[in-house]
């Protein structure tokens, strides 16, 4: 099928803003007291539960504010990506949330959105324009927590296993700081280090694992600064029959990671998150209040916190909806907020 057919198809099949939005939000500023607004979430990963819960999270939000979401699913294709957002421009979408994906793919397309005098917001993807402010989890916070924690359990020399793939603003942020936690521990040795990101993820990160530890039987811990690194890296460590041995660190966190967390005997030990919900809410109050014409600045942050297994299980914890009653601060978070934008439910 041709772009120009598959565009047609898509806006066919999105079909025009109905009449359920069209009311208007009291006390709001234009356009939301007029209603009618269209907003397009354009996303490069889909699979995972931390990628399913920002989805609802946006979805909530942006239903609490009459914003009529169009969700262009990703499918880890760039050039696909890239489409929908040139799909998202022809619709008349008035705001454009790009979630995630290759800088090098989006920027020009990214830009063309502005021009046409569409809002841009990005979620851990830097598209490098000075009208474009980027959601983040505070990757570095996520990073230097998880490490914390490894240094309060292990000491500060040790061998290490570190899964990693570069050119995702995210994985790059937490890499950094990695980088500059392994120049003040010189103890630290880094033995092995990989990665992948895909539609497989965790599985394909498993066999890498098994690999590695099988070639570095000194490796004593993983740092897995990503959920499906981490779901990998535990299946490698139970095959092996090395969670009395082996433990692993990682940044996110979902319902599905609480379980295997929290399992007996289990190697995965901690993990520093926000609640992808609340993030993907944020997302969308960020559209929300560009197209209102508040500047927003060049990025939005939200705050994570540590959760290791001992907590987790002390709190009886084995759900997100758990965690959100039991630690409000993972609940809720006070971004992109405004008086007249109601919170979620």
């Amino acid at each position: 099928m041709s772009v120009r057919l598959r565009l047609c198809a898509a806006i066919a099949a999105l079909g025009l803003a109905t009449a359920a939005w069209a009311a208007g939000l009291a006390g709001a500023p234009p356009p939301f007291d007029r209603g009618d607004v269209t907003v397009a979430l354009v996303r490069y990963l889909s699979v995972g539960d931390f990628y399913q819960a920002y989805e609802a999270g946006a979805r909530a939000q942006a239903k609490a504010l009459g914003i009529d979401l169009r969700i262009f699913p990703g499918k880890q294709d760039a050039a696909q990506e890239r489409e929908q957002v040139e799909q998202a421009i022809a619709l008349g979408a008035k705001a454009i949330v790009i979630d995630h994906g290759l800088p090098e793919s989006l920027k020009d397309v990214a830009r063309k959105a502005l021009d046409a005098g569409i809002k841009v917001v990005a979620f851990d993807v830097n598209l490098d324009h000075p009208r474009i402010p980027q959601v983040e989890q505070s990757d570095r916070a996520l990073a230097q927590k998880a490490l914390d924690q490894v240094v309060q359990e292990n000491g500060t020399s040790f061998q290490a296993a570190y899964i990693y793939v570069a050119g995702f603003a995210p994985l790059d942020r937490r890499d950094a700081v990695w980088t500059a936690f392994k120049a003040a521990h010189p103890g630290v040795i880094e033995k092995a280090r990989f990665g992948t990101v895909s539609d497989a993820t965790a599985s394909v990160v498993a066999d890498q694992a098994k690999a590695a530890l099988r070639a570095n039987p000194d490796i004593t811990v993983v740092f897995a600064p990503y959920d499906e690194f981490a779901r990998g890296a535990k299946l490698a460590v139970n095959e092996l029959n090395l969670a009395d041995k082996v433990k692993i660190y990682s940044a996110d966190v979902s319902t599905a990671d609480i379980g295997e967390i929290t399992e007996p005997g289990s190697p995965w030990v901690a993990s520093v998150a926000t609640n992808p919900a609340v993030v993907g809410a944020v997302s969308i109050r960020a559209a929300a209040l560009a197209l209102a014409g508040q500047d927003l600045g060049p990025r939005i942050t939200v705050e994570p916190i540590l959760l290791t297994q001992g907590a987790l299980r002390e709190a009886g914890v084995k759900t997100i909806a758990d965690l959100n009653a039991r630690i409000p601060a993972f609940g809720h978070s006070e971004a992109a907020t405004a008086p007249w934008i109601p919170q979620p439910r």
